[in-house]
């Protein structure tokens, strides 16, 4: 039978079997350890060169047991092992074999947490010999008292964190001298030492310390007493400074685990290191559930703007693309919408980006581009683009309004809110045309702005069917057997609730609808809310565990939407990103014929 192959993990991948720490842990003066040290013949850990275990099991203080036992390491033993250790393979050679030793050392370790003085080293040994002769490993909870020491102590106080050091300094009963078991029970020594240092550190909890062991940053050391008293609950956080102002903010399903998670060795952000210097305070908003959670947070961001939020910090940056309402629409950049009934697409997170979608739209209709204010009365010079034929020069009136808003603006109106398939179509001609003529940039820089296009009709016809629905009631089940419920309106959260467990959730939506936000609608796509916060609605609404419980009318999208060309989006994204550098894209025009074509 093949063995298991051996890998080296660290020691934050030593912690539990998934590398987590629970922020429940008991107290270390609760918590059963197991002092564990092993004499090798040196080397890397291969399944074998043990030569001895030693273990101490203490609890509260107390020692309770004691294990320890000369391992046959089945090699020769080098001359200096033995000068250091004492121990010679005369004395190791009636001695059992680590295969033989491992059931009872590993029952041995059984529900406590393994303490060794430089972890690494003796876990190492003891999972390759595990992974070697087929044992599992039990991936127990590990202290390190030499990282506790270099935590805890200062260099006034100690030299160096070798064994024998910290055993002189915390005046050790036992002194070591590379013998298993009396390594164990100096560490024990050492480990009560440091557990009462640990103290003045506010490290109570086995979890505390096995963090704490971690290197940490001074200021997430002086400032982990702000993750104190917050409650497990759904719901925001916002860091405060000390005028409170927000500094950051963030959400969680548990915000006391989430908070604590910056004050370990696993938050490396430079920015968050310098937010935590400045914070004073983490205040915590309990939320219904996650999507409140998620939805307050962005509110709050907008608001406020902290200074440490990267994502959607300025969701008055976000701009659409406008067909004006006038005799001859144009199509304009703004940040805002008018209640002018005027067509909008968006949005976009640039402004570049959205012109990058409006060149695509001027590809495939001929949407005048100047930005002149046209008179029906009085004409105006025409451009180069009327020359060109790119334009029916409105501007010299070489075509009625009419006939302008069925060939240039009604399609755009119709491929926003319905079937873009002409609009597609033509730019993808477009791009078959300079392809045949071998004009690859060209047809690149067209490609790209039919990706720049569809990306936002795709996602502004999901948000418009939501968006103009008074009223939607949802609920999902939570972990606990209770629902969580949301009332949208107009695409923006009006309320969250959640049920009880084994409790008709009834009651408590007819609550959270009386008590909902009241929702006017304004002007535009997203008439209540961000975009950003109705597609997070939408993605809660998604679900597939998400249950519909009333509508005021009916969550359609168009059923030859922007929807049906995802495929296609997605297999252009594929050719501009270069993971595949021929790609055929296909569209059904209105006629139902398949265009193709290479890119």
């Amino acid at each position: 039978m093949a063995q298991p192959a051996y890998v080296q993990g660290t020691l934050d991948t030593l912690l539990s079997a998934d590398g987590s720490v629970d922020p429940a842990a008991v107290s270390l003066a609760d918590t059963t350890f197991v002092v564990l040290d092993l004499e090798t013949t040196g080397g890397a850990p291969d399944g074998g060169g043990i030569t001895e275990i030693g273990a101490v099991k203490v609890r509260s203080g107390e020692q309770l047991a004691e294990f320890g036992t000369l391992v046959n390491p089945g090699q020769p033993l080098p001359p200096f092992i033995t000068v250091l250790t004492g121990i010679t393979e005369a004395m190791l050679r009636p001695a059992p074999s680590i295969e033989t030793v491992l059931p009872a050392l590993l029952e041995f370790l059984r529900g406590a947490v393994l303490v060794a003085h430089n972890a690494p080293y003796d876990v190492g040994f003891l999972k390759a010999a595990c992974a070697k002769h087929g044992y599992p490993w039990p991936a127990p909870r590990v202290l390190d008292t030499a990282a506790l020491a270099r935590r805890a102590l200062t260099n006034d106080e100690v030299p160096n964190r070798k064994l024998g050091t910290l055993a002189q300094f915390f005046r050790s009963t036992v002194a070591p001298n590379h013998r298993a078991l009396d390594d164990a029970k100096a560490t024990v020594d050492v480990l009560h030492g440091l557990i009462e240092r640990l103290g003045s550190f506010r490290v109570h909890t086995l979890g505390d310390a096995i963090e704490f062991g971690k290197a940490v940053t001074p200021a997430q050391r002086n400032r982990r007493h702000l993750a104190d008293n917050l409650p497990h609950v759904p719901g925001v956080y916002i860091f405060r400074a000390a005028d409170e102002r927000p500094l950051y903010v963030g959400t969680s399903k548990d915000v006391a685990t989430r908070v604590r998670s910056y004050f370990t060795a696993g938050e490396k952000r430079a920015r968050i290191s310098e937010m935590l210097t400045a914070a004073v305070r983490v205040e915590a908003l309990e939320c219904a559930h996650s999507l409140e959670a998620e939805v307050r947070e962005l509110r709050l961001i907008a608001a406020h703007a902290p200074p440490y939020n990267r994502r959607s910090k300025y969701p008055e940056r976000m701009v659409w693309l406008k067909l004006t309402a006038e005799a001859y629409p144009r199509l304009s950049v703004v940040r805002r919408f008018a209640d002018d009934d005027a067509t909008y697409l968006g949005p976009f997170s640039s402004r570049r980006t959205a012109e990058l979608a409006a060149a695509g739209v001027y590809d495939a209709v001929p949407l005048r581009q100047c930005n002149h204010k046209l008179s029906l009365r009085s004409k105006t010079p025409a451009c180069a683009l009327a020359e060109l034929g790119r334009c029916p020069a409105p501007c010299e009136h070489e075509i009625t309004p009419e006939e302008y808003d069925v060939r240039a603006a009604l399609p755009f109106r119709v491929a926003t809110s319905g079937d873009p398939g002409p609009v597609i179509s033509a730019i993808l001609e477009r791009i078959e045309s300079l392809s045949d003529k071998q004009r690859y940039e060209e047809a690149a820089t067209v490609r790209s702005r039919l990706i720049a296009l569809l990306r936002a009709l795709i996602r502004m016809q999901r948000l418009n069917a939501l968006t103009r629905l008074p009223e939607i009631v949802a609920a999902r089940r939570d972990d606990h057997g209770g629902w969580e419920i949301a009332v949208i309106r107009y695409g923006r959260l009006a309320a969250a609730a959640t049920s009880p467990p084994r409790e008709h959730p009834r009651p408590t939506l007819d609550t959270a609808r009386l008590t909902a936000e009241t929702v006017l609608p304004g002007p535009g796509p997203v008439p209540a809310a961000s975009a950003e916060e109705t597609e997070r609605v939408l993605a809660w609404l998604d679900r597939p565990d998400t249950r519909l419980v009333e509508t005021s009318g009916d969550w359609v999208s168009p059923a030859r939407g922007a929807a049906r060309f995802a495929g296609l989006l997605t297999r252009a994204e594929a050719a501009a990103s270069g993971q595949d550098s021929t790609v055929r894209l296909s569209v059904t025009d209105r006629s139902d014929d398949a265009r193709s074509l290479r890119l």
